[in-house]
């Protein structure tokens, strides 16, 4: 057979589609119409339950002033919280991925990994439960000791209570843990091999080389993994309705009762009691934090596209 013919043997084959092909093309499409249409319906139901709320007189809207007026408090003790949640489990996860990518045995790195994914299958609920009558007394001692060395700063302040911002975001910050764990875990286990032994060869110690070599090729990872958990934190409703105690004031202290709410906590606890105008207020609430979330997470999903465009060699 001349090399004429069995190219063009080849470029048939090639450009002939198999039913298989076809079929699976098909249903990925679908999948991903799928998605976006279920996007859009949700999108376009909380814009048109919300609008009564936007579009009311102040007076008619829950609270009695107005929309922004009920709104605004919830938004910030959502971003307080979220915020306390990443600043501690940042760290947190990046130490715990280095030590089962890097330093532990594979048996023991294996168990860690194992017991660090089971707690996203722990009910939020029961993290609430374990907050309020475990982690808040334990904070108590610790949020008496901030409020009397570090009270002339606006964040400490008032009478240290299990019911407090800080604690809810250390609840958050463990219930993140897993996802952002399991982002940093894989990205540094990808870090080029060949860097980390040349940076070895070249006499650098273990930690030496994760500066050099694993961080450097991680970071973007770590980023997107924090977005990943901040908008987990952002959308938490029944660990945060069971600690917090909730008000509808502004407070930059976070170790007292009679924080602003969030958002997702104040809908799970206002719904059930809700009728006519009020359900319109806390579907526009949601709008928010649906608004919110949805730049968190297309910031992380952009972010990640830039780590697949990063190389070893870069």
């Amino acid at each position: 057979m001349s090399s004429d013919s069995q190219a063009t043997q080849e470029s048939s084959t090639i450009g002939r589609r198999r039913p298989g092909d076809s079929v699976f093309a098909g249903l990925s499409v679908s999948a991903g119409v799928v998605i976006l249409v279920t996007l859009f319906l949700v999108a376009a139901f909380l814009v048109v339950e919300a609008v009564p709320a936007i579009t009311a007189a102040p007076e008619e809207v829950r609270g009695g002033q107005g929309l922004v007026h009920y709104v605004a408090p919830l938004l910030v003790g959502t971003l307080i919280s979220a915020a306390i949640a990443l600043l501690v489990a940042t760290p947190l996860a990046v130490g715990i991925a280095l030590f089962i990518s890097h330093y532990a045995p594979r048996r023991l790195a294996a168990a860690l990994g194992y017991l660090i994914d089971l707690l996203a299958a722990i009910p939020s609920v029961i993290f609430g439960l374990w907050g309020i009558f475990v982690v808040g007394q334990w904070m108590m001692p610790v949020q008496s000791g901030l409020i009397d060395y570090l009270g002339f700063l606006p964040f400490f302040g008032g009478n240290p209570s299990p019911k407090s911002m800080l604690v809810t975001g250390l609840v958050l910050a463990i219930m993140i843990l897993p996802i952002m764990t399991a982002v940093n875990r894989e990205v540094f286990l990808q870090a080029p091999r060949l860097h980390e032994e040349a940076s070895l060869a070249l006499g650098a110690t273990r930690w030496e080389m994760i500066q050099q070599a694993v961080i450097p090729f991680g970071k973007s990872g770590v980023i997107s993994g924090g977005m990943l958990g901040l908008g987990r934190a952002l959308g938490e409703t029944m660990a945060v309705a069971i600690i917090l105690s909730p008000s509808v004031r502004f407070t930059p202290v976070i170790t007292s009762s009679g924080n602003p709410g969030t958002i997702a906590g104040d809908i799970a606890l206002q719904f059930p009691e809700s009728s006519g105008m009020d359900v319109n207020t806390l579907i526009a609430s949601g709008l928010v934090l649906f608004i919110l979330t949805l730049a968190v997470n297309m910031a992380a999903r952009w972010i990640v596209s830039r780590r697949a465009e990063f190389s070893g060699a870069n």
